[in-house]
């Protein structure tokens, strides 16, 4: 199988550290992985403020550059979500048979990496050791877009010493939201803050999610919370994306 990682704009400027774990996961798993030096963006911030034409140039851009993939894996629910969904959404919108139809046989070999290794390669165990207390924040792509389910739940629970906390009102969004962020910024930080309400409310040493978008927001409001947020001040709160802790061996 021909597997090529879409490493995502925010983890190759910020998070590089994020699609080296995918590949040490994959390489664990005895898979290679192919990197397309040139990929650059999705379009999806792009689209999703209206300029279609800029957005669909990057999809066009994205589709001849991993035409030939048999899976393309992402470690982003919003990202795999522009490529499986809002393509051929936004092409039919104005009209382009050509990358409807392109983007509609692409969409079936785009996976997000937790559902690729549940649901393509069957695996749950993938040889992680990492002791620490964690709960989980499912994303909004992931959960109400992609509907992955609890398959970043499967493969925590399966991790060697690690202590997986259920979060209270795992549903809501944590308030990024891309764009929203920016354009409602006293709203996406209040909603943030009652994710961290809940987040320590776990007493947990590790917040996980599949997408450093959401970690972003979630650890920039943290770096505050020390001199505002009682339960911060006891525990000090990490922050992993789900690849780092399933690339970890002994942490």
């Amino acid at each position: 199988m021909r597997i090529s990682l879409f490493v995502t704009c925010m983890n190759n400027v910020l998070y590089p550290g994020t699609g080296r774990a995918v590949v040490t996961v994959l390489e664990r798993l005895g898979h290679q992985v192919q990197y397309v030096d040139d990929q650059t963006c999705c379009g999806q911030m792009h689209l999703n403020a209206g300029y279609r034409g800029e957005g669909l140039t990057l999809a066009r851009r994205v589709l001849a550059d991993f035409g030939d993939a048999d899976a393309v894996v992402i470690p982003s629910g919003s990202c795999t979500s522009t490529m499986r969904h809002l393509w051929g959404d936004v092409a039919s919108d104005v009209g382009d048979r050509d990358l409807v139809r392109d983007a509609h046989a692409f969409a079936p070999r785009v996976y997000e990496f937790s559902e690729f290794l549940v649901d393509v390669l069957g695996v749950t165990d993938v040889g992680a050791t990492f002791a620490r207390r964690v709960t989980y924040h499912p994303t909004c792509h992931s959960l109400r877009s992609l509907r992955v389910g609890n398959k970043p739940l499967q493969l925590l629970r399966a991790v060697k010493g690690l202590e997986l906390v259920e979060l209270p009102r795992f549903e809501s969004c944590c308030g990024f939201g891309g764009l929203f962020a920016l354009k409602n910024a006293e709203t996406s930080a209040a909603m943030g803050w009652g994710k961290l309400d809940d987040v320590y409310a776990t007493d947990a040493d590790v917040l996980c999610t599949s997408d450093n978008s959401c970690l972003t927001h979630l650890s920039a409001l943290a770096t505050k919370a020390p001199a505002v947020h009682p339960l911060a001040q006891q525990r000090p709160l990490e922050f992993k994306h789900l690849a780092e802790i399933l690339a970890s061996t002994g942490g």
